[in-house]
């Protein structure tokens, strides 16, 4: 058995759309009651929140984008962890 096996192009290329469509864009913001902000290239806007750090909305931003895109582009029948049931035809995922 070979662990060397390489990532397949799909799965390879969805990561790589992930990482080049979701990047902080524009100035760090604050807003007069502590809010800080970011835009992300996607349009989504990026916050800190009453427990959450903007560092944090970052990170689970970009995972999230990541995860989707490699769910969409994952070979059928590889077992999953998650039901991708929910997912509809043709909804935007990343």
């Amino acid at each position: 058995m070979s662990f060397d096996e390489p990532v397949s192009a799909g799965l390879r290329d969805a990561k790589a759309n992930a990482r080049s469509t979701h990047y902080t864009v524009g100035e760090l913001r604050q807003d007069p009651d502590g809010t800080v902000w970011l835009e992300c290239s996607c349009g989504t806007t990026l916050s800190n929140g009453p427990t959450w750090t903007l560092d944090e909305h970052v990170r689970l931003h970009r995972a999230e984008a990541k995860y989707l895109a490699l769910s969409q582009a994952a070979p059928p029948g590889i077992p999953r962890l998650i039901d991708l049931a929910w997912q509809q035809p043709g909804r935007p995922t990343a």
